[in-house]
Parts: structure tokens; sequence; C-alpha cells
């Protein structure tokens, strides 16, 4: 693969392309925004950053989606951020025009990409894109599972003062509040976290991983970027790589976990071409409860979107 287009080049799209050209992963990365200008400089930054960090890629910044033509990749993280205050949902009528047209804009120069979704609500921008495009269901999903999981990793980290690289974890569901992170499939450098940390301690760190994004928007007062552009660009990685990875990702279901429809956050082999397998856990009734009630969630944004 040699092109990948980052579309927003806002604080996420910007740590997008400029985690992915520190890899040296693909020729050629294109920033696009509306403001044109604004790819340009953040385009122009990252590439002038490439003699000092020892890589090649080569980063270019456009309105123009013209010069998006060819590409293997596309993420899409184009979309008003969240404000303090505001629920993911409260984002849907904007972004979903907003996710819309871009996809139509790809399309029209690269007429079969895979397309990784970061815009809010994830689950539902999954879907308004795959809806635009038309492609299979392997080429189009969301990135949301790592960036929860990498949450719920630091604090499990943070708790334990071990290195956040021996924390092991997995999370289904929605990306908001009604997301299922799983301690039984949890460890620390194989240890079951449930040996280590009480289960009315975990339960409390549980309820910081759901309302993470909201922590960092109280803090700053807008959604983070270093994480989720980071999380994205490690897909890429995989995918360009053809690496096999197994990440949690909003994918959609057509049977597994006995839903179908929908877009959930679910684990997935990651390679080339896309998801190439999606994992079914075998899930207890409390964590089956809890998947089935993040699945009511996401359906009742979805049936918003279909309504518009």
């Amino acid at each position: 693969m040699s092109k990948v287009t980052v579309v927003g080049a806002g604080n996420v799209g910007a740590t997008v392309a400029n985690v992915l050209a520190h890899q040296d992963l693909v020729r050629e990365i294109v920033l696009v925004d509306i403001k044109g200008d604004f790819a340009k400089g953040k385009a122009l930054d990252t590439y002038q950053q490439a003699s000092i960090d020892s890589y090649s890629t080569r980063v270019i910044g456009t309105d123009n989606y013209a010069d998006t033509a060819g590409s293997d990749v596309v993420v899409i993280t184009a979309g008003i951020p969240r404000k303090p205050g505001m629920s993911r949902d409260d984002l849907i009528s904007t972004n979903a025009n907003i996710v819309g047209t871009v996809t139509d804009s790809i399309l029209k120069y690269s007429p079969d990409p895979i397309i990784i979704v970061v815009s809010n609500p994830l689950d539902v921008m999954t879907y308004a894109a795959h809806k635009h495009s038309g492609l299979s269901d392997k080429k189009v999903f969301g990135m949301a599972g790592i960036l929860d999981t990498a949450r719920y990793r630091a604090f499990i980290s943070m708790e334990l003062g071990v290195s956040v690289k021996d924390v092991q974890a997995l999370l289904l569901g929605g990306h908001g509040d009604t997301m299922v992170p799983l301690p039984r499939y949890t460890n620390v450098g194989g240890i079951p976290v449930t040996d280590l940390i009480s289960e009315e301690r975990l339960t409390e760190i549980v309820n910081r991983t759901k309302k993470g994004g909201g922590e960092l928007v109280k803090l700053m007062g807008t959604s983070a970027w270093y994480a989720p552009g980071a999380a994205a660009a490690q897909m890429v990685a995989a995918i360009v790589r053809d690496e096999d990875r197994i990440f949690p990702v909003c994918a959609r279901l057509n049977g597994e976990f006995g839903l179908n429809d929908i877009f959930l956050g679910v684990p997935v082999k990651l390679g080339k071409g896309g998801i190439k397998e999606i994992i079914e856990l075998k899930l207890n009734e409390r964590e089956m409860s809890d998947l089935n009630t993040s699945a009511g969630h996401v359906r009742e944004v979805m049936s918003v979107y279909d309504k518009m």
C-alpha cells in the first residue's frame, strides 16, 4: 500500500498523520480539510519534522479531494468536537452530514478504499459511512475499542503501579457510557486482574473507563486527541503490514453475539483488506446482558439517523 488519506486536520486527524508518518509505512499521507491552508500548514509542519525524526513518508495538505485519488486507506476524523455538557449523541445531525459528504467525496476518487471512522458519535457515524459507501462490511469500520481499552489499561496500570505494557484487556459494545469492559478477559502479565484488584475497586475503574472521554472533555474543554489519533494509526499500521492483529473495533454484526445489522465494538482480526474475521467470545449471562443493553442504546441512535 502506498497512500493513506486522513480527513480532518484538527487535533485528532493531525495526530493520526503525524504518528503514521513516524512509522514510515506508506509513500504518501494526504491530510484533507475544508480549511485548506490549515491542512497544508499541519502537513508541512509534519514533513519538516521528517529529517529530524528520520522518516521518508511525504505528507501533503489540501482541500481538494482530487489529491486523495488512489488512497488505500482513509481515516475520517472530520466533525465538530464534543464540548462540555454535550453528549456524543448530540453530535449526530451535524456530523452525520459531514461524514456522508466526506464519504461521497472520497469514493469519487478512490472507488474501493478501506474506511476507518473516528468521528463521533462513533457507532452511528460508522453506520452512516457504510450506508453512503456501499462497500463491504470488511472495509468500513470504526475506531473506538482500541482507545477505550487503552484508557482501561492505563487506569489499571495506575492502580497497580505496573507497566501498562503488561496490561492486556478487552471490551465490547458502543463507544460511550454503555461500553462493556470485560474484567474476565483482563490480565496483568498473564495474572487475572481479578486476583490483583478487589471487585469493588475494579468496578470503579470500569466506571471511570466508561466516562473516560467525558473526563478529558471536562479537563481540557474539548475531546482528546493524542490517544485517539494513535489508536487510529495503529489500525492503519495493522492493515498496511497485514499483521492480523486482534483489536476491538466497531464492526457490523450479522448474527455474531446474537445481534444483526448493527455496528458495535467487538474483537476482530485486522490485516490486509480490513476485517478478516469477527471473533465471537463466549460471554456469561451478565456480560451478554450488558452487551445487549449497549446494543439497544446504539440502535436508538442509529434509528435517529435513519429518520433524518
